[in-house]
C-alpha cells in the first residue's frame, strides 16, 4: 500500500468521524477529560480499551479536542492488507496531510496488525499517542515488552445512567422535582433493557445483537482460533442467559459435552478479554478456597442481554443486578482503582450480591431486589445480609438494598440498612 492510497483513506475516516460529530448528538463522558490528559504530559501511551462501539473513538476525539492530531482506524477493510513495514508510510501520510510538527496521534484498533506496538513505541517518544482496542489482550506480550511501563489503561464502558439521561435530556439535580423524578423513572425503564451502548439508541436494539455477533465472530473466534464455532456460540448464549448467575467451568464442561475443562476456561477468559463478560469471584480470606469456589457471571451490557439471550428480558430482577454489577466496574475503573468487588456466600446458600473492598476493608455490602415496598423485600435478602456483616464485623461495612422503588433506613438487631432505589444509587454518590 502506497503513501498516497493512505492518504486517502485517512482523509476519508477524518471525514467520516467529523460528520458522525456534525450528525449525531455527543456528550460527554462523565469520568472527565482533564486526569487522562495528564498521562499524555511525558511521553506515554494511553490506552482506552473496552467492548466494541461503546465510543472508544468518539471519545479519543473528545481527548484532543483544539489539536491539531492525526487519526486512523486499522479496523477498516480498506486497511485490511496493511503490514507492519507499512506503518512508516502511514507516519509518513500523517506528515504530508498535516505537517511535520504534529504532535498528536489515535490509533484505532491496532492489535491486528503484526508489531504495531513497535511502531507505537517510537511513535510516543517525540509525540503524544492515544491507543484504543477492544480487547484487553491489547495490552498484554509484546506490547508490554516493547513499553515497559510507558502506557497508562483506561478501560472505557458503555453509558452510563447518567450518560444516558444526559443523551436523552433529562435533567438530573440535587432537589429533584415529582416530574423530574417521573421523567428519570421512565428512562430508568428504557434504560434496564436497552443497555448503554450508543448505536442502540440511533438503530434500535437489534443494533446490540450486531455488536454482539461481531465480538463473537471478530475478537473471540478468529482470536482464538476456535474450530468449535458452534460450541462456543451456544456457551456465550448460555451464559447470557444465565447471567448474574453462578457457573462453574467443569459444569460447564457437561452441559456442552467438553471434555478438557481447560477449553471451557480459556473460551470464558477469551469472552472476557473481549470484554462481553465479566467475572465475579465469591470472596474467601483463603484463596484457594476463593479459586475453586463458584463464580458469578455478568454481561458488559444490558441491551446486549435483551436482544440475544433466551428469555432474560422478563427477568427484571438479574437485570436490575446485572446493571448494578456493571456500574460497580465502572466506577472501579473510573474513579475508584483500588476496588474490589466480589460476592459473597455461605455453606448455608446465604448470599450478598455484591461485596465492594477497598484497601483490604470491606466498605458496602449490597443486595439487589426487584421490590417496590417494604413488604415486598424477602426476609432472606436482610439475614443474608446481617450474616455476612457478621463476617465483615472488623470493617464495619456499609449495607444497602439496591430496590426497584422503596426508599428509606431500618434497624436491624443494631445494624442500619439503607433501601435506595435503582434509579437513586445509579446517579447517586460514586
Amino acid at each position: 500500500m502506497n503513501t498516497e492510497e493512505l492518504k486517502d483513506i485517512i482523509l476519508l475516516q477524518r471525514e467520516e468521524m467529523e460528520e458522525k460529530f456534525e450528525k449525531f448528538k455527543i456528550i460527554e463522558r462523565e469520568m472527565g477529560k482533564s486526569h487522562l490528559l495528564r498521562f499524555l504530559e511525558h511521553p506515554n501511551i494511553l490506552a482506552i480499551i473496552g467492548v466494541r462501539r461503546c465510543g472508544k473513538s468518539v471519545f479519543s476525539w473528545q481527548l484532543f479536542s483544539g489539536k491539531k492530531f492525526g487519526y486512523i482506524n486499522f479496523d477498516d477493510e480498506r486497511l485490511a492488507e496493511i503490514k507492519a513495514n507499512d506503518l512508516n508510510k502511514v507516519l509518513q501520510a500523517f506528515y504530508e496531510i498535516y505537517g511535520t510538527d504534529i504532535e498528536y496521534f489515535v490509533l484505532d484498533e491496532p492489535q491486528n496488525i503484526e508489531k504495531w506496538e513497535l511502531f507505537a513505541n517510537r511513535l510516543r517518544r517525540t509525540k503524544k499517542v492515544i491507543v484504543t482496542g477492544s480487547n484487553s489482550q491489547l495490552l498484554s506480550g509484546e506490547l508490554a515488552t516493547a513499553l515497559t511501563g510507558r502506557y497508562i489503561s483506561f478501560e472505557l464502558f458503555p453509558f452510563s445512567f447518567r450518560e444516558f439521561l444526559e443523551y436523552r435530556g433529562v435533567e438530573v439535580s440535587t432537589f429533584q422535582t415529582t416530574k423530574n423524578i417521573s421523567q428519570i423513572k421512565r428512562s430508568l425503564a428504557e434504560y434496564l433493557k436497552t443497555g448503554g451502548l450508543p448505536e442502540t439508541y440511533l438503530f434500535g436494539r437489534e443494533m446490540a445483537f450486531r455488536i454482539y455477533s461481531d465480538i463473537i465472530e471478530k475478537d473471540i473466534i478468529r482470536r482464538l482460533r476456535v474450530r468449535k464455532r458452534s460450541a462456543l456460540k451456544e456457551l456465550a448464549k448460555y451464559l447470557l442467559t444465565n447471567s448474574a448467575k453462578e457457573i462453574t467451568y467443569r459444569k460447564l464442561s457437561h452441559v456442552f459435552e467438553i471434555k478438557d475443562v481447560h477449553t471451557v476456561k480459556n473460551w470464558i477468559e477469551g469472552l472476557e478479554n473481549g470484554y462481553l463478560f465479566f467475572i465475579i469471584e465469591r470472596f474467601s480470606p483463603k484463596l484457594k478456597e476463593q479459586i475453586i469456589a463458584p463464580k458469578k457471571v455478568y454481561c458488559i451490557d444490558n441491551g446486549i442481554i435483551t436482544s440475544a439471550s433466551f428469555r432474560l428480558s422478563e427477568n427484571t430482577g438479574r437485570l436490575m443486578e446485572n446493571l448494578v454489577a456493571i456500574e460497580l466496574l465502572r466506577r472501579k475503573s473510573y474513579w475508584h482503582r483500588n476496588w474490589e468487588i466480589f460476592y459473597w456466600k455461605d455453606h448455608q446458600g446465604r448470599e450478598v450480591d455484591f461485596v465492594v473492598r477497598e484497601d483490604l476493608k470491606v466498605k458496602q455490602l449490597i443486595q439487589v431486589t426487584y421490590a417496590s415496598a417494604k413488604d415486598e423485600i424477602e426476609q432472606r435478602e436482610i439475614k443474608s445480609l446481617l450474616k455476612a456483616v457478621d463476617v465483615f464485623k472488623n470493617s464495619k461495612p456499609e449495607l444497602v438494598v439496591v430496590t426497584w422503588d422503596f426508599e428509606g433506613e431500618e434497624e436491624v438487631k443494631g445494624k442500619r440498612v439503607k433501601f435506595v432505589p435503582l434509579w437513586r444509587w445509579l446517579i447517586g454518590n460514586r
